[in-house]
């Protein structure tokens, strides 16, 4: 059974994005190194270092599908159809697009809440993992419990206000195990375990 991982970027102050969804330096470290890379877009390629790189690669090996948030789907217009990771995106929405400029890519959008957009994404992934988004539909799922681990890409930025890592949750305390640590150039990667009882 694949995992369940939640990750994003995150400034020292929690954030994954300024308060109008842009990244500003958050996103710097991709491009601030000399090891080239690529996920699931061959055309998007990011340059960091040696051990971002590792690291990134290492962690997107495995990833299957995505489940994301209608903001972030429609910031992006959804990468114009081709996943950056993985080979299917499952957009939770209150309300599916009634147009979109690429209609045949591997996007569903779910209009049932996060548990349903986990579990198809799940069915889609069979044995490998899917990625979460951070942010409110992160710290949804987070709060319904089912994240296995946590990926935060620690950025040396204070953003002051804007989309905190976990979003709106607000439940019981979670534990998460010791964090396997990799140090790259301006960003501190933290993987987690959540703690099971």
């Amino acid at each position: 059974m694949g995992k369940v991982i939640v990750g994003a970027s995150m400034s020292l102050d929690g954030y994954i994005a300024d308060p109008s969804g842009g990244v500003g330096p958050l996103f710097d470290w991709y491009g601030n190194g000399d090891v080239e890379f690529t996920g699931a877009d061959p055309d998007r390629v990011f340059r960091t270092s040696a051990a971002s790189a590792d690291y990134t690669r290492a962690v997107w090996a495995n990833i299957r599908a995505s489940v994301i948030g209608r903001r972030l789907f429609d910031l992006t217009n959804g990468w114009n159809g081709r996943p950056p990771v993985g080979e299917a995106v499952f957009v939770v929405t209150h309300q599916a697009p009634t147009s979109w400029n690429v209609p045949e890519a591997p996007f569903t959008f779910v209009t049932d809440g996060v548990r349903s957009a986990v579990a198809q994404a799940k069915a889609f992934a069979g044995d490998r993992d899917i990625s979460v988004n951070a942010g409110n539909i992160g710290g949804q799922a987070f709060e319904a419990g089912l994240v296995d681990e946590v990926s935060v890409s620690l950025v040396p930025v204070v953003l002051g206000a804007g989309v905190r890592f976990f979003g709106d949750y607000a439940a019981s305390p979670l534990l998460l195990e010791n964090p396997q640590v990799v140090q790259g150039d301006r960003v501190t990667h933290l993987h987690y375990r959540l703690r099971r009882p």
